[in-house]
């Protein structure tokens, strides 16, 4: 090799290859390797033009002596084993003042952990979220990192320069020590699991509700993408629900089993929020969708045992759910946001909430308009903490409720679950009131267990009647 390159990219899968080749076509020089030396080189002589920059290694040891001092190494390798091991392999390679990139989907608990095994070697380590899937990687992804600052400064030329661009603002940033990167990457792919459920219960209801045709139901996204609810996930659905499936003519989406995957970053967003005591009740509904969904003989024998019985269409116009719509993703949103607070908060990150609102707005998965009146939200501080009550949001809420309501109600009585909608109303309803039920779940555990309640007209801890 005639120069040495300034990264290295290990991993060079999917998402590997792609933003090796993103780096590449920045101008900057990328040393390339893979557990199958093969593939690297199959990476590089297919790049074309961007082959010139790009240097294939066969060796742990040639990959890390191709790179300039300070060494940067960037692992796209799977979370967990696969990092751990690699950082491993690594590690008697590299010398103090080196940069581990973990660009994974990693839990950030597991990142915490590499920073603290690294600690005294010198070697800084940073967690990278990257969203956008393979197009985002190839063209400009959003990067939210998270580890040693004085490490991100070093790259953060490069990862800026590669980063999707909002109006010229690179949406890329660092958000706060060891794992604040790959959580806030964690939380937005749990926001991404409750708007992607959302959307498929309307879907749900325009095609098993009121017998209509998928392109037809596409043809509705493709108009709602020019409005509020204008996003990267509704152009999709909109594209999706269009295309035909070239075999048999039937609509695409038609041939598919109905059976979603998940790889974890939704399960583990629910999984953090009941640890911050944060709720997470539109996530927690998507994440138990995609469960459900995967039971399939189950179902199949439910719908044998429990066949439906005459119910009417949901009679709900596609006015009503936009409003419905639009109102149950501000409450995914605001629950994303309330997450993101209290984690930094626990873990001390000192995270920018209204920079990851504005790094979210191009290039991720879930970019949508509704993030531009996020960021400024969270500028200006939210009412109580409450995204919903935020002027920029209180309208749309106010004006979507009583579309929420209807779109429960008529969903339950055309027997069709919509458990996103259902989580997300309950919200709503939940936060509109001033005085709730909890007085009585507070008198039931001072019942059992003595553990005393707060009087509306007194100070300090009191017992009921029933504790003797």
């Amino acid at each position: 090799m005639a120069r040495p390159a300034r990264i290295g990219v290990t991993g060079m899968g999917t998402m590997g290859a792609a933003l090796s080749l993103n780096i590449a076509e920045t101008g900057v020089d990328v040393a390339l390797h893979n557990r199958t030396a093969t593939r690297a080189h199959e990476v590089a002589s297919g790049a074309g033009a961007l082959a010139a920059r790009l240097h294939p290694t066969d060796t742990l040891e040639a990959f890390v002596a191709a790179l300039d001092t300070p060494r940067v190494v960037v692992m796209m390798v799977p979370a967990g084993a696969a990092v751990r091991a690699t950082v491993a392999a690594l590690r008697p390679l590299l010398a103090a003042g080196d940069i581990l990139v973990d660009a994974g989907n990693a839990d950030f608990r597991d990142t915490q952990a590499a920073v603290a095994s690294l600690e005294g070697s010198g070697i800084a380590y940073l967690g990278l979220g990257v969203s956008g899937g393979e197009e985002g990687a190839r063209h400009g992804p959003s990067l939210m990192a998270g580890g040693d600052r004085a490490a991100w400064e070093q790259v953060r030329d490069v990862f800026e320069a590669i980063a999707a661009r909002h109006r010229g603002d690179p949406c890329a940033a660092w958000l706060g020590p060891d794992g604040a990167g790959h959580f806030v990457k964690t939380v937005h792919n749990g926001i991404e699991y409750a708007d992607m459920e959302l959307i498929a219960e309307v879907y749900g209801l325009m095609r098993h509700g009121q017998g209509r045709a998928p392109a037809e139901i596409g043809g509705v996204f493709a108009r709602w993408n020019g409005g509020p609810l204008q996003s990267y996930l509704v152009e999709v659905t909109a594209e999706v629900l269009r295309a035909t499936d070239p075999a048999t003519g039937a609509p695409a989406v038609d041939m598919i089993v109905d059976s979603a995957g998940q790889k974890g970053t939704g399960r583990w967003t629910a999984i953090e929020a009941l640890r911050l005591g944060r709720p997470a009740s539109t996530v927690e509904a998507a994440v138990g969708a995609r469960a459900w969904s995967s039971l399939r003989s189950a179902r199949a024998a439910g719908a044998a045992a429990l066949p439906a019985a005459d119910v009417p269409a949901p009679a709900l116009d596609d006015a009503t759910l936009a409003e419905a719509l639009l109102a149950a993703r501000i409450v995914a949103y605001g629950q994303g946001v309330s997450i993101l607070e209290g984690a930094s908060a626990e873990h001390g990150w000192g995270t920018d909430l209204a920079r990851v609102a504005e790094i979210w707005r191009a290039g991720c998965i879930i970019r949508s308009a509704l993030l531009d009146d996020i960021a400024r939200a969270l500028r200006e501080g939210l009412p109580e903490g409450q995204l919903h009550l935020a002027p920029a949001f209180a309208e749309a809420m106010a004006r979507g409720l009583p579309a929420l309501r209807r779109v429960v109600a008529e969903a339950a009585l055309a027997g069709l679950p919509v458990p996103g909608f259902s989580a997300a109303l309950a919200v709503a309803e939940t936060m509109r009131r001033a005085r709730t039920t909890a007085d009585l779940i507070q008198a039931q555990r001072d019942y059992f267990g003595r553990h005393g309640f707060e009087r509306v007209d007194a100070d300090g801890r009191h017992h009921g009647p029933w504790a003797g």
